[in-house]
C-alpha cells in the first residue's frame, strides 16, 4: 500500500483517480479548493482530505506540511490545472494566460519542490497529468498549449536532473476527456461545453485516465513510464475528431483538446 497525494481531487480526473487508488487499497490524500466536495469524497472512499488553493503560497505550504506530518509520501499526482478561453493569439486575454500559467505551471512547480526532498530520500513517484496540448498546437489554444508545454518541461528536465535517484517521473497526456467541469470552466457556458463533445462516439471519461495513472504507479520500481498519450479512438490529434452529423456521416472536424 502506498501513500499518495492527488491534487485537483474535487472533480473530474482527480476525483476519479482518488476513487481508483482507494479501490486498489492505497492511502490517499485528496486536495482541492472545495472543502464540501472533498468531504463528500472522503465519506464515499475513506480518503484523507486537505483543502487548499494551490495558487496561494500560504495554503500550498500548509498542505505540504500537513502531508509531511503524516509520514513519508510515496507518490504525488500533479493533476490540478485547467484552461481559460479559446481566443486567437491576436485576441487573447493576458489575464487568462496568466491564470493558466499559474494553475498549470507555477502551482505544480511549487508543490513538487515542497515534497520532492522526501521522495528523493525515501524513493517515490511524481506523476504529471498534462495534456496532448502539451505536445501539440491548435488554433484558439495558444494560451493553454503554452502553459501545458511549459508544465511538460518540468518532468522532462527532472528526469535528467534526478537520473540515478530512486524517483520515477511520469507524464500522462490525456486527449479529449468528457468531464463535468473542464470545458465549462474554459468556455463559460453549458451549451458551448456540450458542443465540444457533440457527435463524438465515446470520448474518454475521467475513469479512463484514472486507470492509466494507477497503472503507471503499479509498475515494478525499476520501470518508469516516461510518457503516456491517451486519446479516444475518435480523435487523431488535437484538431481532428470524427463526429457523426445528423445524417449519420462521420466528419473530421477541428476541435479544442
Amino acid at each position: 500500500m502506498a501513500r499518495i497525494l492527488v491534487t485537483g481531487a474535487s472533480s473530474g480526473i482527480g476525483e476519479a483517480t482518488v476513487r481508483k487508488l482507494r479501490q486498489e487499497g492505497h492511502d490517499v490524500i485528496a486536495t482541492a479548493r472545495r472543502q464540501e466536495r472533498l468531504d463528500k469524497l472522503a465519506q464515499q472512499t475513506g480518503c484523507q482530505v486537505i483543502a487548499a488553493d494551490l495558487t496561494k503560497d500560504k495554503e500550498l505550504s500548509k498542505l505540504a506540511r500537513g502531508v509531511l506530518n503524516g509520514g513519508p509520501l510515496d507518490a504525488l499526482v500533479n493533476n490540478a490545472g485547467g484552461a481559460r478561453g479559446s481566443d486567437a493569439v491576436a485576441d487573447g486575454k493576458p489575464e487568462d494566460w496568466r491564470t493558466m500559467y499559474e494553475i498549470n505551471v507555477m502551482s505544480t512547480l511549487r508543490l513538487t519542490q515542497a515534497l520532492l526532498p522526501g521522495l528523493r530520500e525515501h524513493g517515490g513517484d511524481v506523476v504529471f497529468v498534462t495534456s496532448t496540448a502539451a505536445h501539440e498546437t491548435y488554433m484558439g489554444g495558444a494560451g493553454y498549449t503554452a502553459a501545458k508545454h511549459a508544465e511538460a518541461m518540468i518532468p522532462e528536465t527532472m528526469r535528467l536532473e534526478l537520473v540515478g535517484e530512486p524517483v520515477r517521473i511520469i507524464e500522462v497526456c490525456p486527449g479529449m476527456v468528457k468531464t463535468e467541469e473542464f470545458s465549462l470552466n474554459r468556455l463559460g457556458s453549458t451549451d458551448k461545453a456540450m458542443d465540444v463533445y457533440a457527435g463524438v462516439d465515446e470520448p474518454l471519461l475521467a475513469e479512463d485516465i484514472a486507470d492509466v495513472i494507477a497503472w503507471t504507479l503499479s509498475r515494478p520500481k525499476h520501470v518508469n513510464i516516461d510518457r503516456v498519450v491517451v486519446r479516444p479512438v475518435a480523435q487523431a490529434n488535437s484538431w481532428t475528431v470524427a463526429r457523426t452529423d445528423t445524417h449519420g456521416r462521420q466528419l473530421p472536424t477541428s476541435e479544442l483538446a
